[in-house]
């Protein structure tokens, strides 16, 4: 799959927080601006930063050369204002795209971070990369809290292939995860969307995460489903034969599953405080 790759100047890097966010966090951020890793149930697909765009989703992505500058003026701004700064990076793309390897746009912002930190920040990603940056986020941890979120929707890879064959393997992730454990920085499993697991899935988790994360298609797409069903994720999973894991309750069901004592729960748990 062909991806077309631009950089731009961003007028603004922190958004402030609303609907889903609006629990704690303060401020989502952005370094890019579009998602290799197309996932076939991305609920950005049907957001306007996509729908009015001519290319598909997957096949475009923005790299805020800028980024770091405006973190920079834009967090000094808000400590002029004493205003708490609780930052969800990201939002709408990952901050650790393929691309991320040569730009490092990511690690320039978290550099900039060490000399102006946030009160809090959550990396939400997919991608093993992150461990890049364990030097940084560990320096980081002394400035303010920090707390990886790595998505990990299934314990199969099978299913990966099926709903997000560009994202990186599950395997890939949890050695990740294991990796950034080790090195003493707050870790969690985002199990968002929750897709079709293994009974092994919580022994993966055993031991490497502080928090477990569960959404689903239905209460976390921002719209309680309406855009996951838009996207044809009904249909699909009763192609695949899945169809008894596309359920409202489903959060309730999985939440057995795992350990409730460090379990949290879309959307009024997403704040880790």
């Amino acid at each position: 799959m062909g991806i077309e790759i631009k950089e731009i100047l961003s007028k603004k890097i922190l958004t402030e927080a609303k609907g889903y966010l609006d629990v704690g966090f303060t401020h989502s951020l952005n370094p890019y601006s579009g998602c290799a890793f197309s996932c076939r149930y991305c609920y950005v697909r049907e957001m306007p930063i996509q729908k009015f765009k001519e290319i598909p989703w997957g096949e475009w992505l923005d790299i805020k050369t800028n980024a770091a500058e405006n973190y920079r003026n834009e967090i000094m701004k808000l400590r002029q204002k004493n205003k708490p700064v609780n930052i969800f990076m990201s939002s709408v793309t990952d901050p650790y795209q393929p691309i991320e390897r040569k730009a490092k746009i990511t690690r320039i912002i978290l550099e900039e971070m060490i000399d102006n930190p946030p009160d809090f920040l959550q990396i939400q990603t997919r991608s093993p990369l992150i461990t890049r940056d364990i030097d940084l986020l560990a320096k980081l941890k002394e400035k303010c809290e920090v707390l990886v979120s790595m998505t990990v929707e299934t314990d199969r890879e099978d299913i990966k292939q099926l709903f997000s064959p560009y994202a990186p393997g599950i395997t890939l992730r949890i050695k990740a995860l294991k990796e950034i454990h080790a090195a003493g920085l707050s870790t969690q499993t985002s199990i968002s969307p929750v897709l079709p697991f293994s009974p092994d899935f919580p022994k993966v988790l055993e031991g490497i995460v502080d928090h477990i994360w569960i959404d689903t298609l239905s209460i976390g797409d921002g719209s309680f489903g309406k855009r996951s069903e838009r996207l044809g994720m009904p249909n699909l999973f009763e192609e695949y034969g899945l169809s008894k894991w596309y359920q409202r309750d489903l959060h309730v069901k999985v939440e057995k599953y795992f350990y409730r004592q460090m379990i949290r729960v879309s959307k009024k748990e997403a704040f880790p405080k």
